[in-house]
């Protein structure tokens, strides 16, 4: 890049956000929403939230974080919603704590529903450009520094890149710079940001081909509908705007597996050519047929792209192999035969910097006013890194409020789980949310987000006058029922043939309603039909969904759980209220285990709880913090 040394300064900003992602567009809104005057840079403003990889939105535990970014007042689910061409609710089979929404989203427009909402926003200015430099004064930000000579002055700069930094793409011993597929890759923020001392690695993540649905026999395939009756991501959201499509499923077979066996010389993964880290739980075809190599077909889902195209997502075929054996592995396929591309497959690496140097508000350690949100921290995922992009943006602005930080706890948010594990634990592998990472899953469910998370939208400026309303007037619902149910008594005569349908023992006297839902096979839209005059508060005054009687029908159910797993995260709650952060100098407190002495020194811990959870700190090394604490 040529210099000069005439720059010219187009505007002085609260907030600048770099990168038009999920994670940017999350903490542009948030920001600007809270009253923050607030620049997006983005390298293509016609690509916001572009979905780089699967057009779809949730899964297990994804789904759970999409819900907590509703409740606080983000715009994914609403996004999601407004473009959502099929709805599923996974894990249905399993008890609520596992149930995860998913929805396949129309590409093209998930786009446009966020560029409308954006450019809707009071505070949010736009610019399409590239950040060469981040500036500093007395070891904060100050303002950043474009390519074009642009600068712009900032109170706060939150670095949402994604995968262009340095990104590298690659189809078999082809390579090319680029962020995403024919999009260029941000070539100077990496050397701006190690000068200012955080530590950058690579990674690496993948996508699969994408497939001409008319060179396809979908008629040999099996198909995959969505749910009958399609729920919805936001708390606030219409019924369904686009009809609904459906999927469908195949199976590589032994054909398959030999032709992309011969590829393996040629695959970058296999060959030396990518030497960064890459996903163990989203492995390309190619590292499936090495790792499972006793297995003779793996499962492929051939997905819609959109309503009004013709191109298809062919999940769980991501690779990086060169474009004929692609090609020639899928006519391998029988209803592949004939199959025609719009792209292939690909590779790509990419700079992100340990987590470990990042403050739980995700503010860098090393200079103050610097955020980092998303796949820049390690992480994969839209949703992973929405969520984190929503809680930067908060707390920029909160900081700059002069107020407390936002700092989510373990118990509170999936989102709080992924933070904290960032910061606490750092990253060896792209980072993905699974539900067994959360320790208190009963209270994390996706029916409660808005009980748990609103609040903080209400007192933070985010939730809208209609959000406040709504939530207020969906939890006095929801103890209505609950109340209703533990009151009423209900008898033999009035429920037994109900029961002996259900295969449920009969009722041989009567018994509270509380006492009957708890049975596994009774479900509470039975009994309102069965006592439709007990259930008829206000229903249609209030507009009250499903969701409050499904919300009221899990705490009753599993009221016993619950009271146990929130009587444990209260126990852990006397940990995270023991501030150590800047207290010790850990290096020089015999007691402690080397190791542990220089994880704790590495991390600075916030709280007593943090440093318990930091891989190499014993219980014995918290064992010494605690007497610390006490003297």
């Amino acid at each position: 890049m040529s210099t000069t040394n005439s720059f010219y300064t187009l505007s002085t900003y609260d907030v600048v956000v770099v990168g038009g992602g999920h994670a940017g567009c999350e903490a542009a809104s948030a920001s600007a929403r809270m009253g923050m005057k607030t620049c997006l840079v983005t390298l293509d403003l016609n690509k916001l939230a572009q979905m780089s990889c699967n057009p779809a939105i949730g899964g297990i535990a994804k789904g759970q974080i999409v819900r907590e970014i509703d409740a606080l007042g983000g715009l994914t689910g609403e996004v999601t919603d407004a473009t959502t061409i099929q709805f599923r609710m996974l894990n249905r089979s399993k008890g609520p704590a596992m149930w995860s929404p998913r929805a396949q989203c129309d590409r093209a427009k998930f786009i446009q529903a966020w560029r409308e909402r954006l450019e809707a926003t009071t505070n949010l200015h736009f610019l399409q450009d590239e950040i060469a430099e981040i500036l500093t004064e007395k070891g904060r930000v100050s303002g950043v520094r474009t390519v074009w000579g642009i600068e712009l002055r900032a109170h706060a700069v939150i670095i949402t890149a994604g995968t262009f930094l340095n990104g590298l793409m690659h189809i078999g011993k082809r390579t090319l710079l680029g962020g995403r597929s024919a999009e260029p890759a941000a070539m100077y923020l990496t050397g701006s940001l190690t000068q200012l001392g955080l530590s950058v690695n690579r990674m690496k993540t993948g996508t699969p081909v994408r497939i001409d649905r008319d060179s396809v026999y979908l008629e040999e395939l099996e198909i995959e509908a969505g749910d009958p009756l399609p729920a919805q991501f936001s708390f606030l959201s219409p019924k369904r705007l686009l009809p609904q499509l459906p999927c469908w499923t195949c199976y590589t077979n032994e054909e398959v597996h030999e032709v992309l066996q011969k590829g393996l010389a040629d695959s970058p993964l296999y060959n030396g050519q990518i030497k960064s880290i890459g996903p163990r739980y989203c492995p390309s075809i190619e590292t499936k047929i090495v790792t499972f190599a006793d297995r003779n077909r793996h499962p492929l889902f051939l997905e819609p792209e959109g309503t009004d195209t013709r191109e298809m997502y062919l999940n769980g075929f991501s690779s990086s192999l060169p474009i004929s054996v692609q090609i020639e592995a899928l006519r391998k396929i029988p209803a592949f035969r004939d199959v025609q591309i719009y792209r292939p497959g690909y590779a790509i690496e990419y700079d992100f910097f340990n987590p470990i140097d990042l403050y739980h508000t995700l503010e860098s350690k090393k200079v103050g006013g610097l955020y980092l949100a998303g796949q820049v921290n390690g992480t994969t995922g839209y949703e992973e890194a929405a969520g984190q992009g929503l809680v930067a943006g908060i707390n920029a602005a909160l900081a700059i409020r002069g107020e407390e930080p936002f700092i989510l706890r373990r118990d509170e948010a999936y989102i709080g789980v992924l933070i904290d594990d960032l910061v606490t634990k750092g990253v060896d592998e792209p980072y993905r949310m699974f539900t067994s990472r959360a320790e208190f899953r009963i209270l994390l469910r996706q029916d409660n987000a808005d009980a748990r998370l609103t609040p903080y939208a209400i007192r933070f400026g985010l939730a809208t006058a209609e959000r406040s309303l709504h939530f207020e007037r969906k939890q006095k619902t929801i103890n209505q029922i609950v109340s209703v149910i533990k009151s009423t008594t209900v008898r033999p005569k009035e429920v037994n043939s109900y029961l002996e349908q259900i295969g449920s023992s009969q009722l041989q006297v009567g018994c509270k309603m509380d006492e009957l839902l708890r049975r596994p096979n009774v479900t509470l839209s039975a009994l309102v039909q069965t006592y439709p005059n007990v259930f008829q508060f206000n229903r249609e005054q209030n507009d009250i969904r499903e969701d409050s009687f499904e919300a009221a029908e899990i705490l009753i159910k599993y009221e016993g759980y619950i009271a146990r797993e929130r009587a444990e995260a209260e126990k852990m709650s006397r940990l995270e209220d023991i501030i150590i952060q800047d207290h010790f100098d850990y290096l020089s407190i015999k007691g402690i285990s080397i190791e542990g002495r220089q994880k704790l020194a590495a991390i600075n811990p916030r709280t007593l709880a943090q440093a318990n959870r930091i891989p190499g700190v014993s219980p014995s090394d918290i064992s010494v913090l605690l007497v610390l604490c006490g003297r």
